[in-house]
């Protein structure tokens, strides 16, 4: 084969990303040793952890950059594992100096976008709303979190496939998981086993929601959502402490026994000093055949709870969209595959994509985020 240098073949994999932080395995001292002989590359690679659950990802990404300067010979990527030191040193570079149990999403200079979706009352489809939006954001092309913090009820890994897998830990960091350009982290995830019951109570609830925002690795995000518990209980105003500019997006159905438990999570985030969105209802219709809608569950439901915050809160809540009953919509969810991607042209999928164009269509910057002040002398 032709004469090529070790400094050709680590310039190749500069172009090579851990699958899961998302940064260049040269720039993360991954890139151990490399053995040129007369027809073989040996690259030796350590893993963050020896069950690296994507190395398989990782072996082919390093033989085709080596592929590139190399044609004619055989690549070999040999798999090691990091040192204790050397995942410090790897720790200590990603957080860049910050201290830990710090929220970066909070702080003056995140242009981060911080998107808490929430509802009155549980069975509105609020996890399902959240995991199409995010993707439907990705389809934009924007960088995207999601943090499933309802603790109880935790459905977000299921809903995309990944109700199974194991974040990876880097010393006490935590890798979110990434799955359809997504980056997600859920208490279920956490948990020694899948069925275990999570049975906490306010501070241990507190501490689950830091450690999902603080101990985890999330790099640059243009947006960040999280599936909020129902109601106006502990996760709230945890959130309303550690994410005081997170904006909220209220779900709803078009009943009135949902709409008005709607108004006081709406309300809650005014207490908390929190921005409300917008309102988006659920189960809107039912489109049947001759083109005639059904309203299976009342109307007007979020128009209602839209016009009430506005006229409460000052400024206007728009009502973002009205989802429609839509049976791919729920097979969606329950097979891991979200209708924004496994049915793009259906209803139910263009209206939650306007929406997250809505959401995200402004430009990332800091002039119009909510800085999480509040007015002196209240609490």
């Amino acid at each position: 084969m032709a004469a090529v240098t070790e400094e050709q073949i680590r310039t190749a994999l500069e172009g090579v990303n851990d699958p899961e932080i998302k940064r260049p395995i040269t720039e993360l001292g991954m890139v151990d040793t490399i053995t040129i002989d007369d027809h073989q590359i040996t690259v030796r690679i350590l893993l963050t952890v020896s069950g690296c659950p994507l190395k398989d990802t990782l072996t082919r990404d390093v033989t085709a950059a080596v592929g590139t300067v190399a044609p004619a010979a055989a690549v070999v990527v040999d798999m090691g594992v990091m040192s204790d030191e050397q995942r410090k040193d790897m720790q200590t570079m990603l957080r860049g100096g910050r201290a830990d149990r710090e929220v970066p999403f909070a702080q003056p200079g995140s242009l981060t976008k911080v998107f808490a979706i929430a509802s009155g009352k549980g069975g509105v489809g609020k996890s399902t709303v959240t995991v199409n939006l995010a993707l439907a954001m990705v389809k934009r092309g924007l960088k995207v979190g999601i943090v499933d913090a309802d603790i109880y009820g935790h459905s977000i890994p299921d809903m995309l496939g990944v109700g199974d897998i194991r974040p990876t830990q880097v010393e006490d960091m935590i890798m979110p998981v990434p799955i359809k350009g997504l980056k997600v982290i859920s208490i279920g995830m956490l948990k020694p086993r899948k069925d275990q019951v999570v049975a906490w109570r306010g501070p241990m609830l507190d501490r689950a929601l830091v450690q999902m925002l603080s101990d985890v690795y999330w790099g640059d995000l243009d947006a960040l959502l999280l599936d909020l518990p129902p109601g106006t209980g502990d996760m709230a105003i945890s959130l309303g402490q550690h994410l005081p500019n997170a904006e909220i997006v209220v779900v709803t159905t078009p009943q009135p026994a949902a709409a008005d438990v709607a108004e006081r999570a709406g309300t809650m985030a005014s207490m908390m000093h929190q921005r409300v969105a917008g309102v988006i209802e659920n189960m809107s219709y039912l489109q049947v055949p001759g083109g005639e809608r059904m309203e299976i569950f009342g109307s007007g439901g979020a128009a209602r709870v839209a016009e009430t915050l506005s006229g409460r809160f000052g400024y206007d809540v728009p009502m973002l969209g009205q989802i429609p009953l839509d049976q791919k919509l729920r097979e969606g969810g329950d097979a891991g595959d979200p209708i924004v991607e496994s049915d793009p042209d259906s209803e139910s999928a263009k209206i939650l994509q306007g929406v997250a164009d809505q959401l995200s269509g402004r430009s990332r910057g800091l002039v119009g985020m909510q800085l999480g002040l509040a007015p002196a002398g209240r609490l």
